[in-house]
């Protein structure tokens, strides 16, 4: 469904993408993660024909992103960060602009608009005032409005930044409700890693305008190599070599006082691991999360206010010293 080949895009001497070339498939919500700064917003922004590339090109549902690029614009839907939906009208006056300015034929405008409506959940509240909405549901009448003209492509840029818990876990229904009901290719951002562990079928980490890696969330957790234990001790340092003859351990990271184990079942064989140790002050176990990825390859954090916390950030923080 898109296709992208060397892409550039310089503003001087910078370069904000530098060299992206890689496929996203018909049906599948594609993850585009890495840090604030990274190229994803100009990434979008070019495939949405609202950017030119310096070098290199992409092709949106078939047509050229430089020279079909009314054709690719007919193609896409698009929700960005900042609210759009005019909050004095109601969800339904939101949704008939919408229909007139995309050009949506009479005979089929109202309909297409109960339908999107319903799609979302917003049925009983389309006579309400926007200004009336919580925060979840002004982000689904906005997704309704981009799916308005039945487009094949669709881009979601932190659609759930800012939502409660629960309202993040109704979006999620609801986008993966628009893929098997609409039929339609989406391209999201997130900064929520368990958001795109949940929704994503493959995911492109991409950092100083490059991706650094791209698969399925678990085959890129599979790279870590295994469970994360971290063994803290109370006499200072010790060595990682006393790890190493283990057949289930992948590899080990040494710190001053406390090294990071990557090890296959934890449950089985973490006794095995600690069982002669005597000057142990703490052990810390986690499944291996997206951030984990991002740090093997990038070796910087995804966010700094990730998710995951805890162990994931002071983790981060060794890393960077």
């Amino acid at each position: 469904m898109i296709i992208i080949e060397n892409l550039v895009k310089k503003y001087g001497d910078f370069y904000a993408l530098n060299g992206l070339s890689f496929e996203v498939n018909e049906n599948e919500i594609f993850g585009l993660l890495g840090p604030n700064g990274a190229g994803k917003t100009t990434l979008i922004h070019i495939l949405a024909t609202l950017l030119k590339p310096t070098e290199g090109g992409a092709i949106v549902n078939g047509f050229d992103v430089l020279h079909d690029a009314t054709k690719v614009r007919g193609s896409i839907g698009v929700v960005f960060q900042a609210p759009s939906s005019d909050d004095m009208l109601t969800g339904y006056e939101n949704l008939k602009v919408h229909a007139l300015l995309y050009g949506i034929p009479r005979k089929i405008r109202e309909r297409r608009i109960s339908e999107v409506l319903k799609l979302v959940g917003l049925e009983e509240r389309k006579n309400d005032q926007v200004k009336k909405y919580s925060g979840g549901m002004r982000r689904r009448l906005e997704i309704a409005r981009g799916l308005l003209h039945h487009p094949r492509v669709f881009f979601l840029d932190e659609p759930t930044l800012g939502l409660d818990p629960q309202s993040r876990n109704t979006m999620w229904t609801y986008i993966k409700k628009i893929v098997r009901e609409e039929k339609v290719t989406i391209i999201l951002t997130t900064h929520y890693m368990e958001e795109a562990d949940m929704l994503c079928d493959r995911i492109g980490f991409i950092s100083n305008g490059k991706i650094i890696a791209l698969d399925s969330p678990s085959r890129l957790k599979q790279e870590i190599g295994g469970d994360i234990v971290k063994i803290t001790f109370t006499n200072g340092i010790h060595s990682a070599k006393d790890f190493t003859h283990f057949e289930f351990v992948h590899r080990v990271e040494q710190n001053e006082n406390s090294v990071i184990i990557y090890m296959d079942e934890v449950n089985s064989n973490l006794h095995r691991l600690i069982k002669d140790l005597e000057d142990v002050q703490s052990i810390e176990y986690k499944k291996p999360t997206l951030n984990d990825v991002f740090l093997k390859f990038s070796g910087d954090s995804l966010s700094g206010d990730s998710p995951e916390g805890g162990f994931m950030q002071r983790y981060a923080e060794y890393k960077r010293s």
